[in-house]
């Protein structure tokens, strides 16, 4: 039966310097960041299937790799409002987790709309970078017919007056959930493609890594030039 000192251990031993400068030039901290490939974590993820107990415990540890594995084991529909709050504000400063984990477990809960809605409200960088996420992923994986589209339509035009002001990594989320709205959403198209051209080219600092910020209006036509747009997905996790 896997433990939390079996499984750090598991993880320990995977562990690369390569990998591991490669999470911190994407933002994870350099005292709590392993080196563990996604890979690898997926395969020892298998090996604790409806462990949430553990998954809890994992992610409690604040390491960076084990909270990542954590994300991959959890059952976000078990977890309560309080922990799903926690898994939020424990992310602060690791882009990965507060932008993928969190998004992936809030999006399982009883109620993702309203938890994405609070954080999106919040002042704390990671969290509201989480809440754009977990929107962004109910756009995703959500018939259009089930959706707010009104809600989503304030939201969208919100953002042209508060992204230049808000904090880093809500920069980079709201972008993408223009681009989610203009991809998935296809009665909002219009209104995400006019917001797109209005927000233009958004300024984020990627650190030292070769990411680019999407132009929204570029990606949104590259999806529907594919013949992509509009087919929804039966899960964000990756």
């Amino acid at each position: 039966m896997p433990t939390l000192s079996t499984v750090m251990a598991d993880l320990k031993s995977k562990a690369s310097e390569k990998t591991r400068a490669t999470y911190i030039r994407h933002g994870a901290p350099a005292d709590r960041t392993l080196g563990v490939s996604v890979a690898d974590m997926k395969l020892i993820a298998k090996t604790l299937k409806k462990q949430q107990a553990l998954a809890c415990e994992i992610y409690d540890t604040g390491t960076f790799d084990a909270m990542y594995l954590a994300g991959m084991v959890a059952d976000g529909a078990l977890l309560t409002r309080k922990q799903l709050q926690a898994w939020a504000d424990a992310a602060a400063d690791m882009p990965m987790i507060s932008e993928y984990t969190v998004p992936w477990v809030a999006l399982e809960s009883s109620d993702p709309r309203a938890v994405a809605m609070e954080w999106i409200k919040s002042k704390k960088e990671r969290v509201a970078a989480a809440g754009w996420c977990t929107y962004s992923g109910i756009l995703a994986t959500t018939p259009d017919d089930k959706l707010d589209l009104v809600e989503i339509e304030t939201l969208l035009k919100s953002i042209p007056a508060k992204i230049g002001a808000a904090p880093n990594r809500v920069r980079y989320t709201m972008n993408n959930f223009i681009i989610s709205v203009g991809t998935y959403v296809m009665p909002l198209l219009k209104q995400a493609n006019a917001i797109a051209k209005q927000v233009g080219n958004v300024s984020v600092d990627v650190g030292d890594t070769a990411c680019e910020v999407p132009l929204a209006t570029e990606r949104i036509a590259k999806t529907h030039a594919s013949g992509r747009a509009g087919a929804k997905r039966k899960t964000i996790r990756c």
